[in-house]
This record gives structure tokens, sequence and C-alpha cells, in this order.
């Protein structure tokens, strides 16, 4: 797509282009053809009455021509109305072209002329001499220097002007990315400036209606933990005198309650704070294989790889993969992990059905769940922070193709 400055600068030498055909027709109209012309008919009657007649002998109208010419310090020719020459003054000229049936400009290469008809029907040419000579083409020529000046001087304002949008393009789309303190010079007092203060107004306020809703996010989560405590001691405090099944199941909906709230608390905290709590070395692998030891039928198959971030972000990522495979898939669970290039991949698998394509990008969302999957344990951000702790750590996470599999791209360090 052709850029705006772009756009806006043709259209610039576009009207210097039309101005300078405008003009063109506009001379040739009133110059040639438009009021001037009664003034060369004039000159042209004088011209006659200064001349002696067309049967006069050619000596006679030679005299007569050079009195005329006398001063003029131009060349000066007069041929009959058969265009036959009758007399000259300075260099020779040739007589105008058949065709022509009244004045105006001849241009040959010897020089542009001027011709007349004079009312006997007689032609006079007249060419200024070659030290006095004024060419057209000057014109011309200054006429294209001045339109190279406006184009070079035109073409910084356009640049200026576009690169403002260009920036406040840029803000828009870092704002769009999730960059929400991105904001744009504002530069001016016309209608692009208004549009930055505009665009500033509204990211202010977004970023403020965000960071409300994290802070009122995590403040929440961390509120239901009072009461889930006092629901949990209550039940304790049950004991013998409760139903053993239905003492289980309201143990199992606060197991759930509580690891959702510590997800919750989690995904508040990892969008607050932009870079990690620490960055030590991990070994991934020795990580990988304490959490593949909590779960059955599950096989691990890699090389050490080092890599530099939180091992405690690291590990409840791990972890989650594991669960996600136990929950939605089917044993057994198979675990590699490889270097490739400078960079660590973990890889997740089971035997279960798999994610559709359509789902691949999706599963990653809070709180997504596929259909036909509402009686599976779980509040659905297992995922979502998997990807969240992959890219807090500048790698990705993604659902491959092949079913029931998911990938982590982890940087990693350099083998010492």
């Amino acid at each position: 797509m052709r850029k705006l400055y772009v756009r806006i600068y043709f259209a610039v030498l576009a009207s210097l282009a039309v101005f300078a055909l405008a003009a063109g027709l506009l001379w040739r109209a009133f110059g040639e053809e438009g009021p001037w012309s009664r003034a060369y008919e004039v000159a042209a009657t004088l011209a006659q009455n200064a001349l002696p007649p067309p049967s006069a002998p050619k000596a006679e109208q030679q005299a007569a021509l050079e009195r005329l010419a006398a001063n003029l310090r131009a060349d000066i020719a007069l041929f009959a109305p058969d265009r036959s020459p009758l007399a000259a003054v300075g260099a020779p000229l040739p007589a105008p072209e058949a065709g022509r049936e009244r004045g105006g400009w001849i241009h040959r290469w010897g020089g542009p002329a001027w011709v007349m008809r004079l009312p006997d029907g007689r032609w006079l040419e007249a060419r200024a001499s070659r030290g006095h000579r004024y060419a057209p083409y000057g014109l011309f020529l200054a006429l294209a220097l001045l339109a190279l000046a406006v184009g070079v001087g035109a073409y910084p304002v356009v640049r200026r002007l576009t690169s403002r949008l260009e920036r406040l393009q840029a803000g828009v789309e870092s704002l769009g990315a999730g960059e929400l303190s991105a904001r744009v010079r504002v530069e001016g007092r016309d209608e692009v400036a208004r549009l930055a203060e505009s665009f500033n107004r509204a990211a202010g306020r977004i970023e403020e209606l965000v960071g409300a809703h994290k802070t009122l996010l995590a403040n929440a989560s961390h509120e239901l933990r009072t009461p889930l405590a006092r629901i949990r001691m209550a039940v304790e405090l049950m004991k013998e005198r409760a139903d053993p099944v239905r003492k289980a199941g309201l143990g199992q909906d606060i197991a759930e309650l509580d690891a959702l709230i510590d997800e919750i608390l989690l995904a508040s905290r990892l969008d607050a704070v932009k870079e990690p709590d620490t960055g030590e070395e991990v070994d991934l692998l020795a990580l990988i294989a304490e959490e593949c030891a909590r779960y059955e039928d599950t096989q691990l198959d890699g090389e050490p790889v080092t890599v530099r971030g939180d091992p405690r972000l690291l590990r409840r990522m791990i972890r989650n993969l594991l669960e996600n495979a136990k929950r939605h898939g089917a044993p057994p669970i198979q675990v590699r992990l490889s270097r490739t290039g400078g960079s660590a991949e973990l890889a997740v698998c089971d035997r279960g059905p798999g994610v559709p394509e359509t789902e691949r990008e999706r599963v990653f969302d809070p709180f997504y769940r596929r259909a036909g999957t509402r009686e599976i344990a779980g509040a659905g951000l297992g995922l979502a922070l998997v990807r969240q702790i992959a890219r807090r750590h500048g790698g990705e996470a993604r659902c491959a193709p092949q079913s029931g599999c998911f990938i982590v791209v982890l940087p990693a360090t350099a083998r010492s």
C-alpha cells in the first residue's frame, strides 16, 4: 500500500503540472488568439503602410524593409502572398509553411521567429539576431526549475506531517498490543495534534480502567481467602456428625476454589509485574523430572538445558502442562526436552483426542473450556498461565498440530 506522504507529495506535483498546463493554455488563448491579436493586426497594418505595394520592384521593397528594420537588431524577411521571397535584412529566414493561414510563433532549429500576415497578403517574418535572441525555451526551463524547487521544498513539509501520523499509528498499535502506557508526542496545534491529544486521553483512561480492574480482581481474590478458611475450619469442626460423602464433596469444592483463587492471584501478579522477580539460572530438566515424579504413567526424555528465570513460575508452568494432559488426555504422558539452537523446547504430549485446529489458540484464553468438558475439574486458567509464564520469560507456548501435544519454547543460556 502506498504511503500517505507519497500520495500527498504526488498530489502537490500533479497540482504543479496542472497549473503549468493551464498557464500555457491561457497564454495561448489570451496571448496569440485573445486580446493581443488586435495589437498584432495593428502592427501588421503599420508595417504595410511603411512598405511599398506588392507590385513595387524588389529593390524598392528592399530599401523600404531596410528602413523599417533600422536599429531593430533583428533578422527580417518579406515574402509575397505565394511565400516567395521579396526582401530580407540580416540572416536569411525560411518562408512560412504552406499550411499556415495566420501569424504567430514559428519554432525552428535556427531559433523561434514571429510571422505576421499583412492585410495585402504578404508575410513579414522577424527573428532576433543571434546576439539578442530571446529563446522562449528559457521560460519553460525557468518553470521547470520553479517546479523542481517547489517539489523539493514540499517534500519535508509533507513528510513532517505524515511522520506525525505514523507515530500516532505506532502508538495505536502499541496500545493494541497490550502496552497500556503507550503515548504519542503532541506536536503543533492542528488537527493531527488534537488527534494525538485525544489518543493520549483515551489511552490514559484505558490504562486507569484496566489497572482498576486488575486491582479489584487481585483484592477480591485475596479477600476470598478469609471466608474460605472459615469454611474449611467449620468442615473440620463437623467431624463425625456430617455425612462422609457430603463432607468429601465439600472438601473437594473448597480445594478447587482455593486453586482457582491461587491461579487468579498469579495471573493478576503476572499482569501487574512486567519483569520476572528473579533471574537465576534454572536446570529445566531437573525441574521437569521433579514434577513428572508426582504423576503416574509419565515418561521423560531429554537433555540438560539451562534457562534463566523464576524457578517457581517455571515449575508452575510445567505442573499446569502435566495437569492439563492428565485431565483432558489419556496416558501415557510423554515429556520431551531438547535444545534447538539457542532455545529450549519442552513438549508435553498424551494419547488423548487432541485439540481441533479451530481451537488451538482459544485454549490459551482465560476461563475457556472446550465443548463437552464442563464436567472436568478445573477453572480454565491453566493453559492461560502457561502462555503468560512462557512470554514472561521471553518464550512462547503453542498447541502442536499433532493430537494432544503442547510445546513451550524458552531462550536457553549458552553451554558452559
